[in-house]
């Protein structure tokens, strides 16, 4: 079973930076369609960001523009660089396969706010 870990969340001020990690235990991982999901509260989980295999990716309107996601297979590592962030980028941010498995991992908790 792929354990997948999180990282990189914190607080910042609209406009600013994060890059958020997501380790894979595993090295098969290469072979999926990664995604970044976030989750605001009392809201559903939304895929806004995905890396297929062969490194193309595509993005949510919202966030178009401002995320860029990548991929080191070599270190079994999905990244998502987000700039410019606005209040309404707040979530929790999770990675995992597209389409997901149930294989959730704890997420890391992104606050944009002055």
């Amino acid at each position: 079973q792929v354990q997948l870990v999180e990282s990189g969340g914190g607080l910042v001020q609209p406009g600013g930076s994060l890059r958020l990690s997501c380790a894979a235990s595993v090295g098969i991982f290469r072979l999926y369609a990664m995604g970044w999901y976030r989750q605001a509260p009392g809201k559903q989980r939304d895929l806004v960001a995905r890396i297929t295999s062969g490194d193309i990716t595509n993005y949510a309107d919202s966030v178009k523009g401002r995320f860029t996601i990548s991929r080191d297979n070599a270190k079994n590592t999905v990244y998502l660089q987000m700039n410019s962030l606005k209040p309404e980028d707040t979530a929790v941010y999770y990675c995992n396969a597209v389409p997901a498995t149930p294989n959730w991992g704890k997420g890391t908790l992104v606050t944009v706010s002055s």
